[in-house]
């Protein structure tokens, strides 16, 4: 006999209505190496998205990634992270809608995470519709500008599955 096991599986994001505000935040320090990984892939997309999306850089501290996806139908987070053990230039894409406490996500590279931002936003009622976020693995985050050769690499992997998260709510009537 084989052992099965059941795995929950969340009912599908409801269909979004038109005109729903989308929202693309790049977290990141481009003068942090591979930090800067989340505002490349905001550049990559201001030639490549549609204008209807608001793409915006963000530092990461909590409060301004609140202001800036609050009223969005969508929003779509990309940020450089750190992970044990390393794959520098692998991309993770996951949905939050609560805080992540010790689910054992990848850490943010920065002093405070996004399981911050969604934990205030969560208290003070300003979530987005939804919030999907990619996060590229880390190789260095020292000073200075550019990017390790794989985190360059996952540019724009990454930008074509945001692009993909957005065109569901891209479609017309």
């Amino acid at each position: 006999m084989t052992e099965r096991s059941t795995v929950p599986v969340p009912a599908p994001a409801p269909a979004p209505a038109a005109g729903t505000p989308l929202a693309v935040i790049g977290v990141g320090n481009e003068f942090r190496r591979d930090d800067g990984a989340g505002p490349a892939v905001v550049a990559w997309l201001r030639d490549h998205a549609p204008a209807a999306v608001r793409l915006l850089v963000s530092d990461g501290e909590p409060a301004g990634l609140v202001e800036a996806w609050t009223g969005a139908g969508l929003a779509v987070v990309v940020d450089a992270v750190q992970a044990e053990p390393s794959c520098p230039g692998r991309i993770h894409r996951f949905v939050l809608d609560r805080p992540l406490a010790g689910r054992g996500q990848p850490g943010s590279s920065h002093g405070f995470g996004l399981d911050d931002a969604v934990g205030l936003a969560m208290a003070l009622d300003r979530m987005p519709g939804r919030l999907i976020v990619h996060a590229i693995e880390a190789a260095d985050l020292s000073q200075g500008p550019g990017l390790s050769p794989p985190v360059a690499a996952a540019v724009a992997d990454a930008a074509a599955a945001v692009l993909a998260d957005l065109r569901p709510y891209l479609r017309g009537p």
